[in-house]
């Protein structure tokens, strides 16, 4: 291997990285209020509001279902008035973080529904306002699930990522695309699918010991 595909190749795991690291931490801020509003705005929970849960729901469906590639390129103008261009590394975070934040937010809400009812009508029996139930009780208590589902969608950020690269924007799809695809070169199309792999295996497992720490800690 030369060493320009060798620095290439560091540049773009780099890249990957930073695309996944920075969308995921978007996804982690906006998901969870997003998904705990989405919980407790149900009908018999404890702030219900049917009105408002039908428009979140709405809204996060919306952005759920429109696929990656095709946010990618709709969303153009929005992602050059944020970041001043549409390609490279910065440019892909944009609609990485747009479409990750609704996926989170159904996982958390997810999460939020496997808490034992009972546990927070005992916890509303003792006086508690909705606000110390919400980061008292229901977080906590969903915390193992709320991990796993960040990982899921870690996973689906490096699969989406390497997707950015077909429109340019960097990391380890495009240099699939340049090195692998358009010069023919199979060894390097592997290289990055191993490395891929490597990353999902290893997210994968953070995120599963994390998941039965927090579950034995509860």
């Amino acid at each position: 291997m030369s060493q320009l595909l060798t620095s290439s190749l560091l540049l773009s795991l780099w890249q990957t990285l930073e695309m996944v690291i920075i969308s995921g931490l978007v996804a982690l801020l906006f998901g969870i209020p997003l998904g705990v509003a989405l919980y407790v705005t149900e009908e018999g929970k404890l702030l219900p509001q049917r009105t408002s849960n039908k428009i979140l729901g709405i809204v996060v469906n919306i952005g759920r279902s429109i696929p990656f590639i095709i946010l990618m390129v709709a969303i153009i103008p929005f992602t050059r008035f944020v970041i001043g261009t549409s390609i490279g590394t910065a440019a892909a975070i944009v609609p990485l973080s747009i479409s990750a934040f609704p996926f989170m937010a159904r996982l958390v809400e997810s999460a939020l529904l496997e808490v034992p009812l009972g546990l927070v009508e005992a916890t509303q029996a003792m006086g508690a306002t909705p606000l110390q139930i919400i980061s008292k009780v229901l977080v906590p208590e969903a915390m193992p699930a709320i991990v796993r589902g960040l990982t899921l969608t870690l996973v689906t950020l490096v699969g989406y990522s390497a997707m950015a690269g077909v429109v340019g924007g960097g990391g380890l799809g495009d240099l699939a695309i340049r090195y692998g695809y358009q010069r023919f070169d199979i060894g390097v199309m592997l290289i990055t699918v191993v490395i891929l792999v490597v990353m999902v295996q290893f997210i994968q497992w953070v995120g599963d010991r994390i998941a039965v720490q927090l579950s034995h800690n509860k």
